[in-house]
């Protein structure tokens, strides 16, 4: 090793020196691995590793059985509102008494389950037979105006 001349400041070794590591590890090495030649030690089955990044991985979930479709496991009721309560709400506009059937089958999942959507199921039942009544009345004046209209004509005509 040779020292530097008086008066320049001591320099640190360098780590891609070969033999000369000063405590640090070599190129491409890492502290933890065995040097080129060496045979890592044997784990026996069940111990846990000795890497500390690969003993705090998480554990994988219990996985279903093939070819069975459902909520995921461990949660009901946290997924959003219920969806026929939303159709309920959208068949209200589209055709009414649709809204009223989904609307009701809604209510009846949402008490079962304890979904959310209750108030969106209620609001698509109202305006569901709101729109009903209305398209109901319109049907009702405008079989009511056609048979005004020529009960008119054959009186004059006569």
């Amino acid at each position: 090793m040779s020292h530097p001349p008086p008066g320049e400041p001591e320099q640190p070794p360098s780590p891609y020196e070969p033999g000369r590591s000063g405590g640090q590890p070599q190129w491409g090495q890492q502290p933890d691995q065995p040097q080129w030649g060496q045979q890592p030690e044997q784990q026996q089955w069940g111990q846990q590793p000795e890497h500390p990044q690969w003993a705090h991985q998480p554990a994988y979930p219990p996985q279903g059985p093939y070819g069975q479709y459902g909520p995921p496991p461990g949660g009901g009721g946290h997924g959003g509102p219920n969806t026929m309560a939303i159709l309920s709400l959208v068949f209200a506009f589209l055709f009414a008494p649709a809204g009223i059937v989904l609307g009701h089958l809604a209510k009846r999942q949402i008490r079962r389950s304890g979904e959310e959507g209750n108030q969106l199921a209620t609001w698509g039942l109202i305006l569901s037979y709101l729109f009903t009544v209305i398209g109901l009345l319109a049907c009702c004046g405008w079989i009511g105006l056609t048979v005004w209209a020529n009960s008119e004509g054959d009186g004059a005509y006569n």
